[in-house]
């Protein structure tokens, strides 16, 4: 996503929350590198950036599992993962416009 975009993450979730803790589940890094992505690459060295926190779950499963025990955020724009963490309370950040990141506020169901 930020790599499409041009984006500072870091600048975007500074300017959105403040100063934050930035974490990945350790097993999306795993399937960063099985994907043929033409920016798995990048993905990879940004997450390395930050803290990579091992987890016994894989895919959407770690990053839920996590944020729910944590009470982070989440930044991701797939649709079944929103779907997932607005049923467990979690707050999400979003790409909007494909300019800047927003809080999605919405509460109901989907």
């Amino acid at each position: 996503m930020p790599f499409e975009m041009k984006m500072n993450l870091d600048l975007a979730l500074r300017d959105l929350l403040g100063e934050v803790r930035i974490v990945v589940p350790g097993p999306l890094v795993g399937e960063l590198k099985h994907m043929d992505h033409k920016y798995a690459k990048a993905a990879i060295a940004l997450a390395r950036k930050y803290e990579i926190i091992p987890t016994e779950y894989t895919g959407d499963n770690a990053v839920v599992e996590m944020a729910a025990k944590t009470g982070g955020y989440v930044l991701t724009n797939d649709k079944e993962l929103r779907r997932r963490l607005r049923k467990e309370g979690v707050p999400i950040i979003m790409l909007r416009s494909g300019t800047h990141l927003v809080i999605d506020s919405y509460l109901g169901e989907e």
